[in-house]
């Protein structure tokens, strides 16, 4: 088999994630890269690509394959943390035509609506919470009463206007990869979205070093007054992905950030 012009030397497996297998793939000339194989990657490498830096680099697509450069990670440093604040306010900072994207979405293996939209509040509820919230309750996971909680909270939610910001869309701390040349992100669910999404994501499940990060990030792009009382806003999204890929496990974390808003 030939990858990026050389031939496959060696192969390692690494598992599965959601509909994909994972393979860690040594060349012949001695490149390390990384391959995701089964499934159609063209939405996240158009994301990879219009994120641009810190995002990793693609270095091949087709049909059912994502060839990407291997990342030896690292424990994070405080320096460190503190470039990956600043790159990421500066991502953001690029900024994009409106809230959405121009392709087709996926979070995980899940379809993501990105229909383009100019005001965010309501962008946010139908395009990124509403579909799968029905999903859950549709499924039984979620009862009447679960999904009426969730959407009393999205109409109370409020959100300083901000022009869309280019974000990763799926920023859990496992999609940062710390390396001995700085932070990486990877597998993103990338759009148009609110800067505020991202950072709520990375708090969501503890990114480490995380104060670092958000103060570095504060310092280069200043937050909207009130952006921490607005985290479990933007986390429905996620509880609700998660509650629609892995069942009544997170309806508490779900309905506890509705809760909260």
């Amino acid at each position: 088999m030939r990858l990026l012009g050389s031939t496959v030397a060696r192969t390692r497996d690494l598992g599965r994630g959601h509909s994909w297998t994972l393979h860690h793939v040594t060349l012949d000339d001695g490149r390390e890269v990384f391959v995701k194989k089964g499934y159609d990657f063209s939405s996240e490498a158009d994301g990879l690509r219009w994120l641009g830096p810190p995002a990793v680099e693609v270095l091949a697509v087709d049909d059912d394959l994502l060839v990407l450069p291997w990342l030896a990670s690292s424990s994070p440093r405080k320096e460190t943390a503190e470039e990956f604040g600043r790159a990421l306010a500066a991502m953001h900072a690029r900024g994009a035509p409106s809230f959405g994207a121009a392709w087709d979405g996926n979070i995980a293996d899940l379809p993501l609506d990105n229909t383009p939209g100019e005001e965010w509040t309501s962008w946010y509820a139908e395009r990124r919470v509403l579909p799968y919230l029905r999903r859950a309750r549709d499924s039984g996971v979620l009862s009447e009463r679960d999904a009426r909680e969730v959407e009393d909270a999205l109409g109370r939610a409020a959100q300083p206007v901000e022009p869309p910001s280019r974000i990763h869309g799926d920023l859990w701390s496992g999609n940062v990869v710390y390396t001995s040349g700085g932070a990486r992100l990877i597998d993103p669910a990338a759009h148009g979205g609110h800067r505020e999404t991202d950072l709520a994501m990375l708090a969501l499940f503890g990114a480490p070093l995380l104060d670092s990060v958000l103060a570095a990030y504060d310092e280069a792009s200043p937050l909207a007054e009130g952006w921490r009382e607005r985290v479990p806003l933007h986390q429905l999204h996620p509880l609700a992905v998660h509650v629609v890929l892995f069942g009544s496990s997170y309806r508490s974390a779900l309905l506890d950030a509705a809760r909260r808003v």
